[in-house]
């Protein structure tokens, strides 16, 4: 009543947009935004696969992106820039330090075998290997395709 009657139909107007004014910046925001998108293997942290949100709250303070953040709001951050949690289909990977060079070598022997031997390939798992193995990860948020029902089928 009091700012009424001083100011008249201004005091009616509201100040601020309510709520309390945000902490992270917009540009701590975009590289929450990537790092979301990595891999923990890329940080070079073998003791999990994926990003948990308080794993990643966690790691977000000790590459000091920012001092403190909560789950929530660390949940919150990653739904305002279309990150969700997808699951993932991956390959699986071998870990034999020397993968690459043999690798390579498959197809030159193929290329050009030896002139006085022949080359023979044996896999020891058949098709197994080359199983796709589900996996969780951050990503950008997409529609999925639909089929949209005709009736006339």
């Amino acid at each position: 009543m009091h700012a009424f009657n001083e100011r008249g139909f201004d005091a009616l107007n509201p100040k601020g947009n309510g709520g309390c004014s945000k902490t992270i910046s917009d540009e701590v925001r975009e590289r929450i935004f990537l790092i979301a998108r990595t891999s923990p293997a890329d940080w070079k942290i073998t003791a999990f696969s994926t990003w948990s949100l308080s794993k990643f709250a966690e790691h977000l303070i000790k590459q000091k992106v920012t001092a403190a953040i909560s789950r929530e709001n660390l949940r919150r951050i990653l739904r305002d820039g279309k990150v969700s949690w997808k699951t993932t289909t991956t390959w699986e990977a071998s870990t034999d330090p020397e993968f690459i060079a043999k690798m390579h070598r498959v197809p030159a022997l193929y290329d050009t075998p030896p002139a006085d031997a022949r080359v023979i390939c044996v896999d020891e798992f058949g098709p197994l290997n080359l199983m796709p193995r589900k996996g969780k990860a951050w990503g950008p948020v997409r529609r999925p395709r639909r089929l949209r029902a005709t009736y006339n089928r």
